[in-house]
């Protein structure tokens, strides 16, 4: 299937479009609001979130007896809210630490949902099927109501941390600072905390309750990789989610069963590679590339030393000293030869007869100020 061919199914296919307008939306809200949990080292958030969701479906599912998206939404919203809460008190009237209070919270409510889930397969009716489908998403099975149900929410909670900017930055950067200034932290944090769980609810019919973390974190996780400004970290974690949603649907629509949700993942998890590998601050392979040019440039420096060490014990500064005299000068026992053609290359030293070297006079100057800033340095 050609680009175009791709491209006119996004447009006009019913089916990949939903989804990929489905997902496109659950990787800007999750991305967008998923930074702030990155920033604030809450990554486990959204696992825990995403989790504790569980029994509120189930419960929603039993108290009205339909599959409504939005009655499903706001049973795991109510459900991750509480969960939610119910960490943040245990961390504040206890010594339990942050990790070990998502941890249990996190295992306590999904094994009552999974509980519940049993008891309402065994119920007599029927309309409990494909319930479980919420533990790993069924995004090919989104409508356009659960779409505009998705944005509508993702929309809600984008607007919130717009008109909140301010308290949430201080929030996630310097909260007792905050709280010198007036402003009631605590309810902030209850607000970020709230818009955290619509994120995250808006996602569960996508991926699911099991990879619904990765899209909260891995967006806001490759978006830190390319800056330090919080704008544009949210801008790009929201274009990353995006991108990975779908291109996701868009792949997943290419193969025979291939599952959507953990296509997204894969997607967003090939972005964040990318995005460790080539950031170029973070970079790994700049990284890389800054350390070998430093090592380059630290043994150039020490071979321009030792030959100026050698110049200076004769009355002509030009005269060459074998190759194997400059090695034996250097703690060094390789590279010094690759270093000298280097440095013939830039003009700092010139090749006399045979394997002899000696400094130009511009590699003298070079050599002097190599030493001076040796001598500063210790």
């Amino acid at each position: 299937m050609g680009l175009g061919e791709i491209l006119h199914n996004l447009v006009f296919d019913y089916t990949l479009r939903t989804v990929a307008l489905g997902s496109g939306v659950l990787g800007v809200v999750s991305g967008a609001l998923g930074a702030f949990a990155v920033l604030r080292r809450q990554s486990l958030l959204g696992d825990s979130v995403s989790h504790t969701a569980l029994p509120g479906i189930a419960i929603a599912f039993l108290l009205t007896g339909a599959k409504s998206p939005l009655v499903m939404i706001i049973g795991a919203a109510v459900a991750g809210w509480a969960g939610t809460l119910l960490v943040m008190g245990i961390i504040k009237t206890t010594r339990i630490k942050s990790d070990s209070a998502l941890g249990l919270v996190l295992s306590v409510f999904f094994g009552f949902g999974l509980v519940l889930l049993t008891f309402i397969q065994k119920m007599p009716n029927a309309r409990q099927s494909g319930l479980e489908t919420f533990l790993f998403g069924q995004a090919t099975a989104l409508m356009e109501r659960d779409v505009i149900v998705m944005a509508v929410l993702g929309a809600l909670a984008v607007i919130t941390m717009l008109i909140l900017w301010k308290e949430f930055k201080i929030l996630s950067f310097d909260p007792e600072y905050g709280v010198t200034q007036g402003f009631p932290m605590r309810t902030v944090e209850v607000i970020l905390t709230t818009v955290l769980v619509i994120a995250i609810v808006v996602g569960l019919q996508t991926v699911g309750v099991v990879l619904m973390s990765a899209m909260v974190v891995a967006p806001a996780a490759a978006a830190r990789q390319w800056t330090d400004r919080l704008g544009l970290m949210i801008f790009l974690a929201a274009l990353f989610g995006a991108i990975a949603g779908i291109s996701g649907a868009v792949i997943s629509s290419l193969t025979l069963r291939l599952p959507t949700g953990p296509t997204i993942v894969l997607c967003i998890s090939a972005i964040v590679l990318v995005s460790m590998m080539l950031a170029p601050n973070r970079g790994l392979f700049w990284n890389w590339i800054r350390r070998w040019y430093n090592r380059r440039l630290l043994t150039l420096n020490a071979v321009l030393a030792d030959m100026y060490e050698l110049a200076k014990v004769h009355d002509d500064p030009s005269h060459a000293h074998p190759a194997a005299t400059i090695e034996a000068m250097s703690y060094r026992t390789g590279g010094v030869r690759r270093s000298l053609d280097a440095l013939e290359e830039s003009g700092l030293v010139q090749r006399s007869r045979m394997d002899e070297w000696a400094l130009t006079p511009k590699g003298m100057a070079e050599a002097e100020k190599v030493i001076k800033s040796m001598e500063v340095k210790t």
